[in-house]
């Protein structure tokens, strides 16, 4: 009888701490971050010639996706017509995001303000369930 119990409170144990490891990784787990962009592009040639190679690049740096957008895409479901162009992007978390948009507000301060102006909105994910 005593080594029943002595596998059974090893089972329940382990099951605890087993239940208890998951609950923390899975609280380390870091959510996406999304971005949408609406770029009111001036001029079509340079922008896509000079300013767009790079911030493309920038968004591959920070492991950036791309799940939506280009130019005339958008429509507009209530409110103001979109621009141009409209872009979704998705980060692996909001973390990298804001990292990636030091590096492209330099970018379009050195470059795109040229041939753009931009409007971004980032938000975190939420977790699926």
């Amino acid at each position: 009888m005593k080594s029943n119990t002595k596998i059974a409170a090893a089972v329940i144990a382990s099951f605890v701490l087993g239940a208890s490891t998951v609950s923390v990784l899975h609280a380390q787990a870091k959510l996406p971050a999304y971005v949408f962009v609406e770029i009111d592009v001036k001029d079509q040639d340079g922008y896509t010639k000079d300013f767009l190679p790079k911030a493309q690049a920038n968004i591959r740096e920070y492991g950036g996706k791309y799940l939506a957008g280009g130019f005339n895409k958008a429509i507009s479901l209530s409110g103001s017509p979109p621009p141009a162009r409209v872009v979704l992007l998705q980060f692996p978390d909001m973390d990298t995001l804001k990292t990636f948009n030091v590096k492209q507000k330099q970018l379009e301060a050195e470059l795109g303000d040229k041939y753009a102006s931009f409007r971004g909105v980032a938000v975190e994910g939420v977790e699926q369930k």
